[in-house]
Order: structure tokens, then C-alpha cells, then sequence
């Protein structure tokens, strides 16, 4: 790393650490009392390091700052501080400022952790390097590091010398350009810029969604096995989630009409279902287009692989057969590019973007412009299909050696699913768990995701999701032998 990096890195530390020892120093004078201002602060600051509001390695105030702060003289200050440090409860680092010792805190910023993970049957822990059949990651050994930082550079640049003053909430104009046109091209979507707005990921556009359609408490379809995230947001939402079977046509929309006849919403994956993979059929998808007209309803595709097909052409999107203006559609980058980029899209009917555009700017505005001008680049160069079409014939041929490598070990102990987008499921008997199965696998270097969380019928279909995109072949024998002994 460029040493420039590292000391702009050590800067921000110290600016962070800086301004939390400034809110952790509540220091209250008492200039009635007979104990000297420089006694108080030094017990104010001795007790803010022992009880841990002040870790190990905070930096302290200086002298001017808190004594401004304080209203006192720098020299009361400083002799508060040359007791601590003399008491080794702070050690001076000459302009580097004043920093609370190691040891001496009873707690550190290192040491703070979240109470309970999020979203456990989903992910199993944010921030670490993905594991061997993980899901919702795309490959790390295949992405164009070196291209895309070099874009992210440079638009970082360009973006730090611009004016500064507020960019456009729905998004950055090209990137909304670059997604209009990509979005004809490779979903037969047929959109203006003006549809389109920039999300927060999947999350942020299916929130910026619920908030738009203002649908209040009304009813919502959802697909059976569906995606947990997407059922736990609408009913956080205060919708009333109904469970409508998937079958070999997608979702089953006769049962959607026969369970939860006054739903207003229909949340689908009809591209490539998740999780088992299938395209819901040209049927399918007229007799959910006309419920949604005749019932005033509305329908969120969510486009989560878009055209990484990895057998055959990829089916246009739902949203290419709406011309009733029903359809949402949501699309992102995280299993194209990174799911570290927090960045999605929803095309909404264009009697909704203004709608939309308010809700946007008030409540969920684009993120960071440097990203968004960094995927519009890689857009607009092409690189962006360039990649998925290398990434496709990877993700085949490792799934085809997932394949080989699991009929090898256990040619009739399991019953494999090949067809569930950039995942392999293997199916379960009833009597097994296949969380239980997935938490010990973790002990082994390895991150299948369980299949019942996905499901909200009982009894749930009990299986393995085995997604292909971080597979090592090396090891794969190995990891295949380890996770068919933990499956039986």
C-alpha cells in the first residue's frame, strides 16, 4: 500500500478516535468546590479510562481544545494531563497529541460486538472473506480487480473536484442512463432514465417500493420457498404475508387468488426462482399480469441474477410484457459485481416517477456518487457484459464439477436439484436438519445455506443450498467427502 494510503489511513483512525474520547468525557466543574479544576479533570478523565468509556489507545483532547471546551486556562489542562501521564493512565506523544495507555481501560473499541446477529439462516457473519458454497456471493478469484479500481480511482477523483453541493437523490443521470439502455438490451425492458431510480441494494429498493405504493396494511403474495429477507421486510412493513406454493411453472397464481384473494402486492422472482432456480412460464406470467390489472395490484419483480443464465438465453424479464404500468422492477449489482457496493435499481411505470422521485429525495436518497459514476463507466465501456458472459461459463463448468464431484461420493444417498440458478440443492429426508447440518459445516471452513428457512409451509422441505461461484477445485473433493458425511 502507497504510504500515502497509510498515513491518510492512520489519520482517520485518529480522527475517529479522537472525537469518540470527546463524547465519552462528560466533565462537569465545580468551581464552588475547594478540589483545584485541574484535580477535577484529571479524576473526571482517570474515571472515564478505568470504568471504559475512554479505550485503550483514545486519543485525549489537547490542550487548547478542552481547555476552550472547559473554559479554563491550557495551563489547568495540562497539568491534568501530566498527572496521568505520570500516573501511567495516559502516555504523551509529543504532537501526535495525548492517548489513554494500553492496559489501563477496562474495556477497548476492539472489543465491542453486536448482541445477536442479523438475520442468522441468511448470513452467517457480515465483513469475513466468503467460504466454499456461500451464498449471494459472487467470485472473488475471477472479478477485474485491477480494472475496476482504476475506474473507482478516477471517478473518486472526479468527484472529490467537482462542485460540491447535492447530488441527484434518484441517482447519478448517467448511471440511470447506462441502466435504461443495459436494461433494453439484456431484459427487453423498454424504459426511460426517468423510471429508473438508484438504491441501496435489493433492500433499499424494495423499501423504497413499499414506502412509493403506499399500500398500508393490505395483503402481499410471496413465493413458497422465498426469499426470508423479502418476507421479513414485508412484515415489518405491517403487510399481511400470504405463502403461495412455486411449482414446476413458478409461482402458482390460482393459489394465490384461492389463499389471499384481496392481496394488492406480488412479490416474484420469475427469471430464475429463488431458491430452486426455476422460469416461470409465459402462462404464468399473463394470468399474474392480468390478476394484477383486474384487482388494481401491484407486482415487484425482483430480478436478483438478471441474465446470468447459465443454461440456454436468459428469459426476458417480467416488466417486457407489462403494459398495464403493474410491474416493478428491482435489479442490483451484488451478485455481478459486489455485494460490498450497496447498489441497486427499481423501474417504476412512469405515471409513479414523480411519486417515486419525492419519496427518494426525502427518505431514501442514491448512495455514494463515486461508486455510481464507477459502475456507469463500467457500463458504459462494456465491460460490465463482457464479465458476465466470462463469469457464466465459469460458474458452469464449476457447477458441472460440483455435479461430477457430488455423484462420485454419493451416487444414490442423495437426491440433487442442478437447475436453482448459480446453486446446487440437495434435498433432504424429513427427518434430518438441514440447519443443523449447515452450522456444523461452518466448523469445517464450509457455508451451504439451509433450504427450510426459505420455506414458510409445514413441514418444511429440508435441503442444502451449495451455490458454485467461490469453488475451489482443489478442494473441492475433500469439501464435497466432509459435507455428505455431515449430511448423513
Amino acid at each position: 500500500m502507497p504510504l500515502r494510503l497509510v498515513i491518510k489511513q492512520y489519520q482517520d483512525c485518529q480522527f475517529w478516535l479522537y472525537h469518540r474520547a470527546m463524547a465519552a468525557l462528560p466533565i462537569q466543574l465545580d468551581r464552588a468546590r475547594r478540589t483545584p479544576l485541574a484535580a477535577q479533570i484529571y479524576l473526571a478523565i482517570r474515571e472515564g479510562i478505568e470504568n471504559g468509556r475512554l479505550g485503550s489507545g483514545a486519543r485525549l483532547p489537547s490542550w487548547q481544545d478542552l481547555a476552550a471546551q472547559l473554559g479554563v486556562s491550557r495551563g489547568t489542562v495540562r497539568v491534568a494531563y501530566e498527572r496521568l501521564i505520570a500516573e501511567q493512565f495516559a502516555i504523551g506523544l509529543g504532537p501526535a497529541g495525548t492517548h489513554v495507555a494500553e492496559g489501563r481501560s477496562r474495556s477497548s473499541i476492539s472489543d465491542w460486538s453486536p448482541e445477536a446477529p442479523l438475520l442468522p439462516d441468511l448470513f452467517y457473519k457480515f465483513g469475513n472473506a466468503p467460504l466454499p458454497f456461500q451464498m449471494g456471493v459472487p467470485a472473488q478469484d475471477a472479478f477485474p480487480f485491477k480494472l475496476w479500481s482504476r475506474i473507482l480511482t478516477r471517478q473518486t477523483r472526479h468527484v472529490a473536484a467537482a462542485p460540491v453541493t447535492y447530488p441527484d437523490p434518484r441517482g447519478d443521470p448517467e448511471l440511470r442512463e447506462e441502466i435504461a439502455a443495459y436494461l433494453g438490451l439484456a431484459r427487453g425492458v423498454r424504459c426511460s432514465p426517468s423510471q429508473v431510480f438508484v438504491t441501496g441494494g435489493f433492500s433499499g429498493a424494495l423499501g423504497l417500493a413499499i414506502r412509493g405504493l403506499e399500500l398500508g396494511k393490505t395483503g402481499a403474495w410471496i413465493e413458497d420457498p422465498g426469499f426470508p429477507l423479502t418476507r421479513t421486510a414485508l412484515g415489518l412493513a405491517g403487510l399481511t404475508v400470504t405463502a403461495v406454493p412455486v411449482d414446476e411453472e413458478g409461482l402458482d397464481v390460482a393459489a394465490g387468488v384461492r389463499l389471499a384473494p384481496k392481496a394488492t402486492l406480488a412479490v416474484v422472482t420469475p427469471g430464475q426462482q429463488a431458491p430452486l432456480g426455476l422460469t416461470m412460464s409465459l402462462p404464468r406470467r399473463l394470468a399474474l399480469l392480468t390478476w394484477a390489472r383486474r384487482n388494481d395490484a401491484w407486482i415487484i419483480e425482483d430480478d436478483y441474477l438478471s441474465e446470468l443464465q447459465l443454461t440456454g438465453r436468459a428469459a426476458p424479464a417480467l416488466a417486457s410484457l407489462d403494459h398495464g404500468g403493474r410491474v416493478l422492477h428491482i435489479g442490483s449489482f451484488s451478485k455481478t459485481i459486489s455485494p460490498a457496493l450497496r447498489l441497486g435499481f427499481i423501474v417504476v411505470p412512469p405515471e409513479l416517477s414523480r411519486r417515486f422521485g419525492e419519496f427518494a429525495a426525502c427518505l431514501a436518497p442514491a448512495p455514494a456518487a463515486a461508486v455510481q459514476r464507477g459502475v456507469a463507466e463500467f457500463l458504459r465501456d462494456g465491460h460490465y457484459l463482457r464479465h458476465l458472459r466470462r463469469m457464466k461459463r465459469l460458474y458452469a463448468d464449476r457447477r458441472e464439477s460440483l455435479l461430477r464431484c457430488l455423484e462420485e461420493k454419493a451416487p444414490n444417498s442423495i437426491k440433487l436439484r442442478a437447475t436453482a440458478g448459480l446453486a446446487v440443492v440437495i434435498l433432504l429426508p424429513k427427518s434430518a436438519s438441514d440447519v443443523d447440518i449447515a452450522s456444523r459445516a461452518l466448523q469445517f471452513g464450509l457455508a451451504p445455506s439451509p433450504l427450510s428457512p426459505w420455506c414458510m409451509q409445514r413441514p418444511r422441505q429440508q435441503g442444502l443450498l451449495l451455490c458454485v461461484t467461490n469453488l475451489n477445485e482443489r478442494r473441492l473433493p475433500a469439501d464435497c467427502r466432509r459435507l455428505l458425511e455431515l449430511a448423513r
